[in-house]
């Protein structure tokens, strides 16, 4: 018997999570986790994607940025779209609700089935100082529960050296250049010649991921594939940004 999924089923007949939404704190009647006027808000990122990135798109195409510059790892997919419901639901998970680790690592899992058989999960790491302050890496919960639903092993493969800040208003190459250098392999033996499956929170411009991944390929990865809970959405930049 698997003992932390028996305790999970004796908590949450005892104390479910689903009776109130998720988002608004509404009554739910149908044992969903959100309400009717909050669940159309949480969109799943299951229609035209990038191939690569996984971030949705307008057209069925490899979006531009990934043709200018392919990244490392092999494939991204994602959950939900990170905007609106899908938006807030992800930043209340990384702002205390931890225990939405099981709902959307599970998710994510069913969505890594999609991907080629992997040896292992690991996460993107955070600093020690971060997780002193948050009090859990959401990654590593995350990739946690996704290594427990495809039962492959759950390996601490990455380090992070240094904090890199807030990185919402830098582009992605400004991000590239920021997370240079900011991760270094824990455990090498523990990814030389596997096929590893990345996981974390939100891919935005997937510099971070791709950062990861980097390090990652150094210490003999054969691929890297991508999964996390949410994504942005691309949309490419109006030809007055472009060529300004």
């Amino acid at each position: 018997m698997d003992i932390k999924k028996f305790a999970a089923g004796i908590r949450n007949a005892l104390f479910p999570q689903d009776i109130t939404c998720e988002l608004c704190g509404g009554e739910v009647f149908d044992g969903g986790r959100f309400c009717t006027k909050c669940a159309p808000t949480v969109e799943r990122n299951d229609g035209t994607v990038c191939p690569v990135c996984g971030r949705r798109t307008a057209r069925p195409e490899i979006c531009l940025e990934c043709k200018a510059e392919a990244p490392r790892y092999k494939r991204a997919l994602s959950v939900f779209v990170y905007k609106n419901g899908g938006a807030r639901l992800i930043i209340k998970y990384k702002n205390g609700a931890a225990y939405l680790k099981e709902y959307l690592g599970r998710l994510m899992a069913e969505k890594a089935k999609k991907l080629p058989p992997c040896d292992c999960v690991t996460y993107v790491p955070i600093t020690k100082k971060r997780r002193r302050q948050r009090g859990y890496n959401q990654g590593e919960l995350l990739a946690e529960q996704v290594a427990n639903e495809l039962e492959v092993p759950l390996v601490h493969a990455l380090d992070k050296k240094r904090e890199t800040g807030d990185q919402k208003a830098l582009t992605k190459r400004e991000r590239a250049e920021n997370l240079k250098a900011c991760f270094a392999i824990a455990d090498r033996a523990a990814v030389k010649g596997k096929r590893v499956l990345l996981a974390d929170d939100v891919l935005t411009t997937g510099a971070t991921a791709d950062e990861a991944c980097r390090e990652l390929l150094i210490a003999g990865a054969r691929e890297v594939y991508v999964i996390t809970a949410a994504s942005v959405e691309y949309k490419p930049l109006p030809e007055k940004q472009k060529n300004g």
